[in-house]
């Protein structure tokens, strides 16, 4: 909860945002505290969950996937263990490296990953229909990102 968070601890994520990879003597110049207690407070917030992790953003098409369609999935029947199913079989998708259980029309939005749109059809009509359950599918081509932002912090 926000609430937990004072002016420092705020800071302290906003920089480790921008950049995962400050060492405890960077950070705490740039947050107004010496290292030890700035280590104390980034040992807080990993512990209470405000960071969940550590990572690199990769580039997809550098590593060779380009390509990225954003698919709607709808389902037969939106019951316990259709979800659970759903969920289970996405989850050994390599090329699916986002999904969102959603509310309105759709029942879940996939982001999938790959070469080309070839590989795409492969993965739809090879995998992805053969999901039991998916009543229907809608798949739209991203144009280009207009804005990426990893964590809204205030």
């Amino acid at each position: 909860m926000q609430e937990n968070l004072d002016d420092i601890d705020q800071k302290i994520l906003s920089e480790l945002q921008k950049d995962g990879r400050l060492t405890h003597q960077d950070l705490s110049s740039r947050v107004g505290l010496s290292p030890s207690p700035c280590a104390r407070r980034i040992k807080r917030l990993e512990s209470d969950g405000y960071i969940a992790g550590y990572s690199a953003r990769i580039d997809q098409a550098m590593v060779g996937f380009p390509f990225s369609v954003f698919v709607s999935v709808r389902l037969d029947q939106q019951i316990d263990n259709r979800l659970v199913s759903f969920e289970s079989e996405v989850s050994k998708c390599p090329e699916i490296v986002d999904c969102w259980l959603m509310t309105g029309s759709f029942d879940y939005l996939l982001q999938v990953a790959v070469r080309d749109l070839h590989e795409f059809e492969r993965f739809l009509t090879g995998r992805l229909t053969k999901i039991p359950g998916i009543a229907s599918l809608e798949s739209s081509v991203p144009i280009r990102r207009v804005k990426y932002q990893a964590t809204r912090l205030w």
